[in-house]
């Protein structure tokens, strides 16, 4: 689904990310990790053309997208989950939830599938988002962009700030649609427990560089964890 080829961008002068190459299987999950400043954030946006491919390729599905912009990435199936609280403050829980979708004809259909993953938040449809808990407002981010029934879901720090039952629910969640509709997955998380929990496989990220990548197995936590003590 996902080819990144010899991907270098940065910003301005500065080369953030060297010579990245990884591929995304359909269905696959593939857990990012690393210390924090290694560059894994930058690698999204590149990906996704928030920042611009100075060299390598990006190829969605078989197709080239290095140079394409991002909501035409979007629109092949590409979403992001952003580390950021990307919501509109001022606006209700549901007209959050209506910008994840193309068209307002699947609008009932997708909040009846919300509230089965999140039903706080259909119970409370007419509340303006920026009065939502910050592990409420995580889960409104999640739910737009399954709305979208993605090819590959990007996400950044998702479990950051939430509680231990939150983490375990998005696990369910994320695992039970990639299942219903062959959805594949990049996470990027601070989280082992979590992002080791979902994925198949890890790489592990260090100044911008692949330093390793293997299948998660018995000893994947503490090869990740010896890279980042380092």
């Amino acid at each position: 689904m996902l080819d990144v080829n010899g991907l270098v961008s940065g910003y301005g002068t500065s080369e953030v990310i060297s010579d990245v190459s990884f591929k995304l299987a359909k269905s696959e999950v593939l857990a990012i990790v690393g210390k924090n400043g290694m560059g894994k954030t930058s690698l999204l946006k590149a990906v996704l053309g928030f920042l611009p491919a100075w060299n390598g390729s990006v190829r969605l599905d078989g197709k080239d997208v290095t140079r394409m912009p991002p909501h035409l990435k979007r629109r092949r199936g590409l979403v992001y989950v952003p580390q950021e609280q990307a919501l509109f403050q001022d606006l209700t829980i549901r007209d959050n939830l209506r910008l994840g979708l193309l068209s307002d004809r699947d609008l009932d259909a997708a909040l009846e599938q919300v509230g089965q993953w999140f039903p706080v938040l259909t119970q409370r449809l007419q509340q303006r988002a920026g009065t939502l808990s910050g592990g409420e407002q995580k889960m409104l981010i999640v739910a737009r962009a399954l709305m979208a029934k993605p090819e590959v879901l990007l996400l950044d720090e998702v479990t950051e700030g939430l509680q231990p039952s939150l983490v375990d629910r998005l696990a369910e969640v994320l695992m039970r649609f990639r299942r219903d509709i062959g959805m594949s997955m990049i996470v990027i998380e601070q989280h082992l427990p979590f992002a080791l929990g979902i994925a198949g496989r890890y790489l592990v990220l260090k100044r911008g560089e692949v330093v390793d990548s293997a299948a998660v197995d018995s000893g994947a936590a503490a090869r990740i964890e010896s890279h980042m003590r380092i």
